[in-house]
């Protein structure tokens, strides 16, 4: 996959306190995971290599709004998003605790984020990409390939990969750019991910070789 300033885009999903802070709900499961790969820091690597470089980047938000704990079904992270509050807002139309509460970004990002430029999704609400308007916003700057990072690798960043392919994107992961949940029961998320990763992916790369090839 080459990639370009031309037609190429980065794409972080959930750059949240609450997958990203260790004060965040999720950090007893996804903490070992995101200390390991140096998920923070390649995440942060990956946003500063962007804008020195002329790449757009894109942020695909997960919130949560109290009309959406009236929903009356959904899966198990589903249900333990919703039972710990994960992503929690008072409200789509205001921001009312919104600073530093486990929905808002890591404060290392926010003047990445925040900077006029980085296109900011509506949210997705499970784990993929088609209930928000982030595929329209890639298309409506031409991009056509898209360098995939953010938490959480089986989740949301896998949803992502997979709708993002099936609407005819060229789709890289950064593979220590993301992390997943450690769960006794459930299983790692993050191994889980990296199989499915290497099967679906154009391309699965470490940050250093991403940050090399935008220059």
């Amino acid at each position: 996959m080459d990639i370009s300033k031309n037609d190429t885009a980065v794409l972080v999903t959930d750059p949240q306190n609450d997958f990203l802070s260790e004060q965040g709900v999720t950090w007893q499961l996804v903490g070992e995971s995101v200390k390991e790969n140096r998920t923070v820091e390649n995440i942060e690597r990956l946003f500063k290599a962007a804008k020195n470089n002329g790449f757009e980047v894109f942020i695909s938000p997960h919130y949560y709004y109290p009309t959406d704990h009236l929903w009356k079904f959904g899966g198990t992270l589903e249900k333990m998003m919703h039972q710990i509050n994960m992503f929690d807002r008072s409200g789509a139309l205001n921001l009312e605790g919104f600073s530093g509460s486990g929905a808002d970004w890591l404060e290392r990002y926010k003047p990445l984020i925040e900077d006029g430029k980085t296109i900011v999704a509506s949210p997705h609400k499970v784990y993929g990409p088609e209930n928000n308007d982030v595929m329209l916003q890639l298309r409506k700057r031409n991009i056509s390939k898209v360098i995939l990072a953010g938490m959480s690798a089986n989740l949301c960043v896998e949803s992502h990969l997979r709708a993002l392919l099936e609407q005819g994107f060229e789709v890289a992961v950064v593979k220590d750019a993301t992390a997943g949940a450690r769960h006794p029961e459930l299983g790692d998320g993050y191994q889980a991910a990296l199989i499915n990763f290497g099967y679906i992916a154009n391309a699965v790369l470490s940050t250093d070789e991403v940050v090399r090839d935008m220059v």
